[in-house]
């Protein structure tokens, strides 16, 4: 018999406007940082009030449109700023662990992009100076804080899909040679931006993988262009993934369970549509909001003050936990690629001049 509900559950995510307003001050003056400062704003009572730059000039044009009157030529200004409350850090990937101890260091309580480290032990080098000083510090993985995830996250627990067997997911993006996801000194290519995604979807499902298959091209600057992933993990179940930097795909996923399926619309990891098909019947139940795109970066911010406003030191949503197996899939992931080619790239220096 199917255990497939004849309904969906609600989604448990307060209105961000009714959480606890706090002050944040912005490490990175980059894409995400904007988006960020956008969102609170827009849709939260959650107010940035200090942006800091490696460049005075930076965090100076950066704030004059936000009304932030408070912009610093260094991250240090900023988690020293008596105003601020909690730091949000949206600096390259492999700045993340030492900005974050800087603003932990500093007593703020931290909100760290995804990926939160580049490795196990540089998280949990955050978690234990987070643990010790009673700060919270939390990965900045938005798709988990979404309402529709609220609801698939039910559906899981209360194991309406029956066993889960595996996760299917794809995101690629196309991206100009130039841009910074091409620069290996920043820790760019496919996995630590955009392949993000698709593992920590896997890993949050299936849990941590026992074994790990990868196929990768690489750019000509040296970093992992395309990826595809298969892998087992401890549940029992396998994930097939993949992702590029050189094109842009549906940005689906599927969630397989013996009972039913979950279908999520692209792109799978921003607001928007999935459907639930029973494996037996034709029966389909189908969730819909509003797609709001990366403007529904408030539903974290809003859950972190909610958390620290009762003394937290992490959000249920996306816990320590989940972000330590999401790590070790991407550990996975970019320990099972294959080396590259230097023949491929340097057909690829010689066909597209880089």
């Amino acid at each position: 018999m199917s255990a497939t509900p004849i309904a969906l559950p609600a989604s448990r995510v307060p209105d961000s406007a009714t959480a606890p307003p706090l002050r944040w001050g912005v490490l990175g003056t980059g894409w995400a940082a904007s988006h960020f400062v956008d969102s609170l704003h827009g849709n939260s009572g959650q107010r940035v009030v200090a942006v800091g730059s490696r460049s005075g000039a930076k965090a100076v044009a950066f704030a004059r449109p936000f009304g932030i009157h408070r912009a610093y030529g260094s991250y240090e200004a900023v988690v020293s700023d008596p105003h601020v409350d909690v730091v949000y850090i949206a600096t390259p990937h492999n700045h993340h662990v030492e900005n974050g101890l800087l603003a932990l260091d500093a007593g703020k309580h931290v909100l760290i992009e995804k990926p939160i480290s580049l490795s196990s032990e540089g998280l949990e080098m955050l978690l234990a100076v987070a643990t010790t000083r009673g700060l919270l510090v939390q990965e900045a993985f938005w798709t988990f804080f979404l309402p529709k995830y609220d609801v698939i996250r039910q559906l899981v627990a209360d194991g309406a899909l029956g066993e889960i067997r595996s996760v299917v997911a794809d995101h690629g993006e196309w991206f100009a040679d130039d841009h910074r996801i091409q620069d290996p000194a920043l820790a760019g290519g496919a996995l630590n931006d955009l392949g993000a995604y698709p593992i920590a979807l896997a890993t949050w499902v299936l849990g941590r993988p026992t074994d790990a298959r990868a196929s990768a091209t690489w750019s000509a600057r040296g970093v992992p262009a395309d990826v595809a992933l298969l892998m087992r993990h401890g549940a029992g179940g396998a994930s097939t993934l993949t992702t590029t930097i050189r094109s842009t795909t549906p940005c689906r996923a599927a969630i397989v369970g013996t009972e039913a399926t979950v279908l999520v619309d692209g792109a799978f990891f921003m607001p928007g549509r999935f459907s639930v098909e029973d494996a037996a019947t034709t029966r389909r139940l189908r969730y819909d909001e509003p797609s709001l795109r990366h403007d529904a970066l408030h539903f974290q911010a809003a859950e972190v003050a909610r958390r620290i406003t009762t003394g937290e030191l992490c959000s249920p949503s996306w816990s320590h936990d989940d972000s330590r197996e999401f790590l070790a899939g991407l550990e996975s992931a970019v320990a099972a690629l294959p080396a590259p080619d230097p023949l491929s790239v340097e057909s690829l220096v010689r066909t597209y001049g880089q």
